[in-house]
């Protein structure tokens, strides 16, 4: 089955909106489709006209992570399950967690397995209040893969993930909002106007000082106190040359609302 448009890919208001469009799969990747994704991904890293991004899905789902039916044909080819994680989804996770633009996941149904690890790579994530997620991995004897082990633990704590991971049940969004897997929980209806208004929000600000950020969060825990403060120093010197600090210190000096180019 051809995956030519099993991603879409539009910027409106300086958003790029990327969208999972496999809906009668519950848009999960095939390995065509998850370099469809990788691609869009990194279209919109390089897109001067996105200052940020929304990960998305069409449908009742987000993801539902990897098509089963396209791994079970291939078992007996010699693919391994292990070649299509490191070649296909580590490098969308990599992609969307390292993405200097913010990126918010606006989590439409079920995100499961490495469906729900793209959104937990994301920076920020608003759910429908009919989403949930499912790190569904141990159902079919597998451990967890694009990310979750590295991400889960740090949105909701070391016990919480232990519990998703082994017990695989359903999160529904009301519990993911409760335990800080997600930041919003809006209607339904509602969810792709909150996100793009999130994002809108995102794009207007100081993109360069929220790729400082997304660095600092993303390297700080895994450093002693002395290297994340040098590390904070270096690019708050980033920063602190930028036009967006410039114009943003002249207008609070003259009690204005600063605006941003991200430069």
């Amino acid at each position: 089955m051809s995956d030519a448009v099993s991603v879409t890919y539009e910027v409106s208001d300086g958003v790029a909106t990327v969208t999972l469009n496999r809906p009668a799969a519950m848009n999960a990747l095939t390995t065509e489709g998850g370099e469809t994704l990788l691609a869009a991904v990194e279209r919109a890293k390089n897109d001067g006209a996105a200052r940020a991004v929304v990960l998305t899905g069409n449908g009742k789902a987000f993801c539902a992570g990897q098509d089963l039916q396209e791994h079970a044909e291939t078992t007996g080819t010699g693919q391994k399950l292990n070649d299509t994680v490191r070649k296909h989804y580590n490098p969308i996770v990599v992609a969307l967690a390292r993405m200097p633009k913010p990126v918010v996941a606006a989590v439409n149904g079920v995100a499961s397995g490495a469906g729900a690890a793209f959104a937990m790579a994301c920076d920020l994530r608003v759910a429908s209040d009919t989403a949930s997620f499912l790190m569904d991995f141990a159902k079919v004897g597998l451990g967890s893969d694009s990310g979750a082990a590295w991400t889960l633990p740090r949105l909701v704590g070391h016990a919480r993930a232990m519990e998703m991971l082994m017990l695989a049940e359903p999160v529904t969004a009301e519990r993911a909002l409760e335990i800080g897997l997600v930041n919003q929980v809006a209607p339904a209806v509602e969810l792709p106007e909150a996100a793009h208004a999130l994002a809108t929000r995102l794009a207007n600000g100081p993109t360069v000082a929220y790729a400082a950020i997304k660095a600092e969060l993303n390297l700080g825990a895994g450093l002693d106190l002395e290297s994340c403060l040098e590390m904070e120093a270096n690019l708050q010197e980033q920063c602190a040359a930028t036009s967006d600090h410039h114009n943003a210190a002249v207008a609070f000096r003259n009690k204005e609302t600063p605006s941003f180019e991200g430069r």
